[in-house]
């Protein structure tokens, strides 16, 4: 029934899902140990159909919007879930009794999959901070509370603790949020105040049994009925009396066609754009910063590096790729280092938008960056359309201008267009990353620029640049 209010099923998959439920159904029944062994067979492909649905979903839209995030990733669980009900159906030793192994596969049928999903639909009703930081607990907890289990003790407490809130915090959203009908936000608030109830019962069960009725037989009881009938059944009935739409914009912006290396390039260009009053209000900007953007082969450009302490690692064997690649190619260090420039037209039916143009830096005769700069409008607003061929792939980072006091930012946070993707073939994939640049005028012909890179809102890199007018 979920999978009804989220993939467009085709008449033979309809067939398949339920001969998967007819396999279930003779599972309990078949005494041959081969048979069974096929059988729960036919539930792994079912789970992997599902988990290869909710990757497609991902792929074609990536790190944004929690509420559809959830539910790919969500979909994705079920594939564990899957893998550890046919290793108790077979008898495969996990390490674990056979009890564990098939309360580890409930475990991500309902904390796992159904709950992400349905997490995920709220989501389409209602979006706040407190929102994404729930969603971010209840897609970690399932791996944290196994690894708890299976590892520390201590981390499976602190998980069921942060599950504890996340649950709580979700009731009270969900009391706080309006629902098309009124049967339906009856019915998902039970379901979630359920799980309130139950996870009390889980914090019990794992400080050491000290409760006589939170024993393994009255869990199993007690956790059986409650999560399959009240969070189970009907959750499940709440979303699909009214199935909440999904708020996720489709992408129509010009995506640039060019992947692997640059190989050719046209004649000189001044600028990267031919006139920055094309993209922002430039009356409260100073003339040097115009210039810079629209003649930047007059201007002569320094850098000095500076990754953070605990990204540095990482940068270190990215380098060894970078280097190969001619792109992104950033040095370690952090001194002042002069990068030489050049601006190049690019062929447009080649790359496939308008006007581009290759700004192709180098340091010690080495390429750094080769970015191909090009713009498009959206709902009246144009964006810097910017794209970094990669192997096979491109970079692409949609950029923002706004003039505020004298300064220039350019960023990719925002609503709509704004953000950082990756191009493959035809799909388009948000990444965790965002960048902001702020570029001041420090003397007249002389500005500062700083460039700020996060990935998942974490600061990771930063640039600085002192650029001088010739």
């Amino acid at each position: 029934m979920m999978l009804q209010l989220l993939v467009e099923l085709k008449r033979r998959q309809v067939i398949f899902i339920w001969f998967v439920m007819v396999s279930l159904v003779l599972l309990q029944v078949v005494p041959s140990r081969t048979g069974q062994m096929l059988l729960a067979l036919v539930y792994v492909a079912f789970t992997f159909f599902v988990a290869f649905h909710g990757l497609r979903r991902f792929f074609k839209r990536g790190f944004t919007n929690w509420a559809e995030m959830s539910i790919d990733i969500g979909m994705m669980y079920l594939l564990i879930g899957g893998l550890w009900f046919f290793a108790y159906v077979t008898g495969i030793d996990t390490g674990f009794s056979p009890l564990i192994t098939w309360l580890t596969a409930i475990h991500f049928h309902y904390s796992a999959f159904l709950f992400p999903i349905s997490v995920g639909l709220f989501g389409r009703l209602h979006e706040s901070g407190w929102y994404r930081l729930i969603v971010a607990i209840i897609l970690a907890g399932p791996m944290l509370v196994a690894m708890g289990i299976t590892f520390w003790p201590l981390l499976e407490f602190i998980s069921v603790m942060l599950y504890i809130f996340a649950i709580y915090g979700l009731i009270i959203l969900a009391f706080r949020t309006h629902f098309p009908l009124k049967v339906q936000a009856i019915l998902i608030r039970i379901s979630y105040s359920a799980l309130g109830v139950t996870i009390l019962f889980s914090l019990l069960y794992v400080t050491n049994h000290i409760f006589w009725f939170a024993r393994i037989d009255f869990m199993l009881i007690f956790h059986g009925f409650t999560n399959c009938f009240f969070f189970g059944m009907l959750g499940v009935l709440g979303w699909v009396v009214a199935p909440p739409k999904t708020s996720q914009a489709i992408w129509r912006f010009p995506v640039s066609q060019i992947r692997g290396s640059l190989e050719s390039t046209g004649g000189q260009r001044a600028g990267l754009v031919d006139n920055l009053s094309d993209f922002v209000h430039i009356k409260t900007l100073p003339k040097t910063i115009v210039d810079f953007y629209e003649h930047t082969d007059q201007y002569r450009l320094f850098a000095s590096v500076k990754w953070s302490t605990w990204f540095k690692p990482l940068a270190v064997c990215y380098k060894l790729i970078s280097t190969q690649l001619q792109q992104l190619n950033l040095p370690l260090s952090s001194k002042w280092t002069e990068m030489t420039c050049n601006i190049c037209a690019v062929d447009p039916m080649l790359d496939g938008r308008k006007n581009p143009r290759a700004w192709i830096r180098q340091v010690k005769e080495k390429t750094v960056f080769t970015a191909i700069y090009s713009r498009h409008e959206t709902k009246g607003m144009t964006y810097m359309n910017i794209a970094l061929p990669l192997p096979h792939s491109s970079m692409i980072g949609i950029l923002q201008l706004k003039a505020s006091d004298g300064t220039l930012i350019l960023t990719s946070e925002g609503e709509g267009d704004p953000g950082i993707y990756l191009a493959i073939g035809k799909t388009l994939f948000k990444l965790p990353l965002s960048e902001n640049f702020i570029i001041q005028e420090t003397r007249e012909g002389k500005l500062a620029a700083h460039h700020n890179m996060k990935i998942f809102g974490i600061p990771f890199l930063k640039i600085n640049y002192s650029i001088i007018q010739k």
